[in-house]
Order: structure tokens, then sequence, then C-alpha cells
């Protein structure tokens, strides 16, 4: 692996990718106030400094181009790469790991965790380059298949400078399993005791043996034809696909124990192929693309997050999605809408049976699956489908994919189409429902007819959603269970039940709109010359139209304030940095209070 990563550093690609990173990365520190610099309030981009200290004690200046924007206050870097300015020389910025050492002084944090941060900023760069290399020599895919496109798009994360970490994956990891290379692979199979298995289902199926039959067809036979032969004991068991990479790398090294007392049973790799979708642990069904989709844990850091799947999640998966999908079939205008929810309808888990040990701590969350419904039997005759993030997409001749139905329908009422079929499903689940769902790109899927914006689809509910209980109707509550006291060590924010009607507008407003809709609004700006105060313009009058449709919900309009002046919205650097990070978030101004008020003084 040496040599590819001697050609990865001497690549067009490599700078490609730094620049990007550069700009993520000091965009961030910028808005979440870890570097206090002053931006100015202009249109125009201005000359920024940032100043620090070389290894020698030198002083050493890193300077560039940065604008402030309407949206969330949000700062952009220009494309002009960042330059490193010396007593002796002017030369670009051409080392993370050294401007971050060199600026140490000014950030909030001890040597190890920004040890920590640089390593996976550095895990960045090279898995990045590597996909960029190859995704380089690839074709676009057909535009109207939705699995292919899940694949293919490679960006990562818009703010997030850690996009593409994936720590734990080594380069040759990263290429076997990561979604832009297109790998498919079989599962691997085990069979878990009965006593140590927890279930979920939903409520439209029979039992949880049925269904995993269904999944392996003939090859169920064979598979427990096997445990006879490799049980100790004769007691039910359960069988539990697992990803080859978690079973390898992780689960089959921790438990030695378990294996040789047959808790935990190697059955092998069976079943239909999969290949890895932009989350990297979701998996489409290769085979039978008609067949669920498989969430699968992975004891790897990507972007802020580990991607274990915790129990409680896993329990509640199938809970909400029968929940969420009996509000839809009862909502007479989601009915209108056509909402689509991608209901999970299996979850099951190794339920570790104590807290806390060192053994648990290592498996917590890392043997698990979920089964979640395909979008294709959910389309219509001439509709297809493409993942919210490929609206932002550039093929290799430098072309939106989105430009021929800009051209073909107009950039203002192709817009509005898309905004308002986005918008208006989510505020009124907020509204009517008092509930907001996490709708970043990863979890929206655009439905289109010959280019053509017609309606949304939905996903990932399991830890994906809020609501305040007092908010909702008495037929609609779900069954969810809370998670264990252990697991705020691995993730602070996943408390789906919120009594306080802000954190809730706020969870929808900080996933829909602060990153997704925001980064879209700048595309937008860039290549097709629609300002984003035009976007958000778009965007309050959608939201104020659904609310003169529904005068009844007047007191909802007031306790879910989508135009409230400000929004929280998470600190995902700062969480990088700071070792005990137990408030990552900050309050920024919200770009539909601005627009709403500017035209109301117009």
């Amino acid at each position: 692996m040496n040599d590819v990563i001697a050609t990865l550093v001497m690549s067009e690609e490599w700078v490609q990718v730094r620049r990007r990173i550069f700009r993520q990365l000091i965009e961030s520190l910028l808005y979440e106030q870890i570097l206090s610099i002053p931006i100015v309030e202009s249109k125009a981009a201005s000359t920024y400094v940032i100043h620090g200290h070389s290894h020698t004690g030198a002083k050493v200046k890193y300077t560039f181009y940065a604008m402030h924007k309407l949206s969330f206050d949000r700062i952009r870097l220009t494309e002009t790469p960042v330059m490193r300015i010396t007593s002796e020389e002017e030369t670009e910025a051409d080392s993370i790991p050294q401007f971050l050492q060199e600026i140490a002084c000014c950030l909030p944090t001890s040597e190890p965790q920004l040890a920590q941060f640089i390593a996976e900023l550095q895990q960045t760069h090279l898995k990045d380059t590597l996909s960029l290399r190859w995704n380089n020599h690839q074709e676009d895919p057909d535009m109207s298949d939705y699995d292919e496109w899940e694949s293919t798009l490679i960006e990562g994360h818009p703010y997030h400078p850690c996009y593409k970490s994936r720590m734990g994956f080594t380069l040759a990891d990263n290429k076997r399993y990561g979604p832009e290379f297109s790998p498919e692979f079989t599962l691997v199979w085990i069979a878990l005791h009965q006593d140590v298995a927890k279930i979920s289902l939903s409520t439209s199926l029979g039992t949880y043996s049925q269904f995993v039959q269904q999944q392996l067809g003939e090859e169920w036979e064979l598979l427990m034809s096997k445990l006879p032969q490799l049980a100790s004991r004769e007691v039910p068991y359960v069988l539990l696909p697992v990803h080859p990479w978690q079973w390898e790398q992780h689960i089959a090294l921790l438990c030695t124990d378990q294996i040789r007392k047959g808790e935990i049973i190697y059955l092998g790799r069976a079943g239909d192929s999969y290949r890895p979708q932009q989350s990297i642990r979701t998996m489409t069904n290769v085979t039978n693309r008609d067949k669920p989709y498989v969430k699968l844990p992975l004891n790897i850091v990507n972007t802020s997050s580990g991607r274990i799947l915790a129990g409680h999640t896993i329990i509640n998966a199938a809970r909400i999605s029968d929940w969420l999908g009996h509000i839809v079939t009862e909502d007479t205008y989601l009915q209108e809408l056509e909402l689509i929810v991608l209901k999970e309808m299996v979850g099951v888990t190794y339920d570790l049976p104590q807290f806390p040990n060192l053994f648990e701590q290592q498996m917590y969350g890392s043997l698990g699956t979920i089964w979640r419904e395909s979008l294709h039997p959910y389309l219509h005759a001439e509709e297809h489908a493409l993942p919210f993030a490929a609206c932002s997409h550039v093929n290799k001749r430098g072309i939106p994919l989105i430009e021929p139905w800009i051209c073909k329908y107009g950039l203002d009422i192709w817009t509005t189409s898309l905004l308002r079929v986005v918008i208006v499903p989510l505020v009124h689940l907020l509204y009517a429902h008092g509930a907001a769902l996490e709708s970043h790109a990863q979890n929206m899927i655009i439905v289109m007819k010959q280019g053509w914006p017609v309606r949304l689809a939905l996903k990932d509910f399991h830890d994906g959603i809020r609501y305040c209980p007092w908010a909702l109707h008495s037929n609609e509550y779900p069954q969810i269970e809370y998670p264990p006291p252990n697991h705020q060590k691995v993730n602070r924010n996943s408390f789906i039940e919120k009594e306080d009607p802000k954190e809730v507008k706020d969870f929808l407003l900080d996933a829909l709109m602060f990153i997704n809709l925001t980064d879209l609004a700048w595309f937008m700006e860039k290549h097709f010359g629609l300002h984003e105060s035009r976007w958000w313009d778009i965007a309050v009058k959608i939201i104020k139209d659904y609310q003169a449709h529904f005068p009844n919900l007047g007191e909802r309009f007031d306790h879910f304030q989508v135009f409230s002046p400000e929004v929280e919205v998470e600190k995902l650097t700062y969480r990088r940095l700071d070792e005990n990070p137990d408030d990552c978030v900050h309050r920024v101004r919200n770009p539909l209070y601005v627009v709403m008020n500017e035209s109301r003084k117009e």
C-alpha cells in the first residue's frame, strides 16, 4: 500500500482535496468561533489573516479570502488557495497538519485531542484522493438509476472537514467497502443464541424466522442444516447478518469466548449480493432491488460519529416506523402529497446483559441489524428517483446534473417545485404531528417525472426523529425503548422525546436547512445565478402558503416557530477538538426570519 500512498500524495487530486479540506476546516473554525476573527458583513470577499508560529518560534501568517453569507451567517471561503506567509517566503499552504500545529496556541484543545483531529483530517485527505482518482476514470451513471447514484456520489459532508475520515478502515478496506468504488459482496451470517438476541418486528410482518427465510431463499435451509453440527447444545438460535469487515476486524476478535461457548456460531458467507450506499453501513440488495436494504454497524468513525447501531435504536426502528407509517396513512394531506416513508421493518441486536463492563463497552452497538424497505416498489411508472445530494452533482464535463431540467422548465419554476416537494411534507409533520425528521441529504430522496420534482421519500428513523410527546395525538404515541445510562458517553444528543418545541423545531432546521438547503442554495447561486436571498424567499413563501392552507394549526405555528430570529445548530468541528463536548451547539441567525422581515420592509 506504500506505493499507492506515494502515488496519491504526488497527484493533482491530492492538491484538489487538500484545498477543499482547507476551505471547510477554516470555514468551520471561523463559523464556530473556535478562532476569534471578526467577519465583515459584506457581499464581496475580504482578506483575512490567521496568525501562528512555526516550530522554531518564527511568526507565520495564513491568508485567505472569505465572505459572510445570508444563509445562517455561514462563512464561505473563495476558491483562491490559502497562502502561508513567513519573513522569507509566500507560498500556497500545502500541509494541513502544519497549519493546525502552527495555530495550536489559538485552539481550545489538548495536544492528544489535536493529534486525533489531525489524524482524521489526514485520513480524509488520503481516502478522498483515492476516491477522486478512481471516480475520474469512471462514467457517470444512468441518470434514472437510484441505486447507481447511491454509490456514485462521492462528495461526502459539505461542511464537516473530516467528511471522509472512516477511521478504522485502511486504504485497502476503503476500496473494498467504500460506496464510491461500487463493491459487491455477500454478507457474513451468524447464529445468535436466542437468549442474547433481542428482536423488533413491524406489526405487518409474521415471525423473524419467516422474514429471514424470505431474505435468504434456498440458502436458509443450507445455513440451518449447519447448526446441529456446530452448536454445542440443542437450543434455539436466530440468524443474523454481519458486515464482512465487522466480523473480521471486530466481532471475531472480541467474541472468542462467546464463539467457544456456542453463544455465537459462524455460518459463513451466504445470500444475495449487496452494495454499500452513501452512508457506508447501509447496503443495497443488488440481486433483487425490491428486497429490503440492510443497515449494519461498523466500528469506524466518520465525520463526528461512530457508525455503530445502539441496541435501543435497533429496537425502536420498527416501532417508530409503524407509528410514522400510520401517521402518513391516516393523514389525508400527506396522502395527497404521496409522501413515501421507507419503513424500518425489522431490527435484531445482540442483547448485552450487564452494565457496565469492559467487554460490553467494546461490544456496545457492534452487533445487530436493521432492514429497511426498498424504494423501488413505491415508484410509479415513469418516475425516477435521486438521492437529494445528487441535486448538486457536477459531471466530468463540469455540467450540473440538474441543468437540463432547469433549461426545460425554467430556473424559478423548477426551484420552487423542488423546494415545495422538500419543505411542505416536513413542516406538515412538524406542525400537525409535533415530529421533526433529521432530513439531511443522505436521508432524503427526490422522486421525479422527466426531471420534474413530484414527491419526497424519507428514510432513517431509528434515531433520526425528535418529537414533543404533548404535541402528539393520543393514538399516535410510539412505545419507544429509552437509551441505557452509558449511551450518553457515545451519543449525547440521541434522545427522541423533547418537551421543548424549540429543540424539535431546531432539529428539523439544523438538518434540513443549515447544511442541506444552504449548500444547495450556494450551488444554485454559483451555477445558475439564483441569489441565495431569492432561494430563501421562495422557501418563506412556501411555508407561508402552507400556513394559510391550515389556519386551524395557528397555535402550533407559534409553538414550532420556524421563523424564529435564531436557530440552534451543531458545532461539528468543535466536537472534534473539545475533550468533553457537553454543549456542541451555538445560536445563529435564521435566514427565513431575515428574508421575511426584509420583504415586509419592502
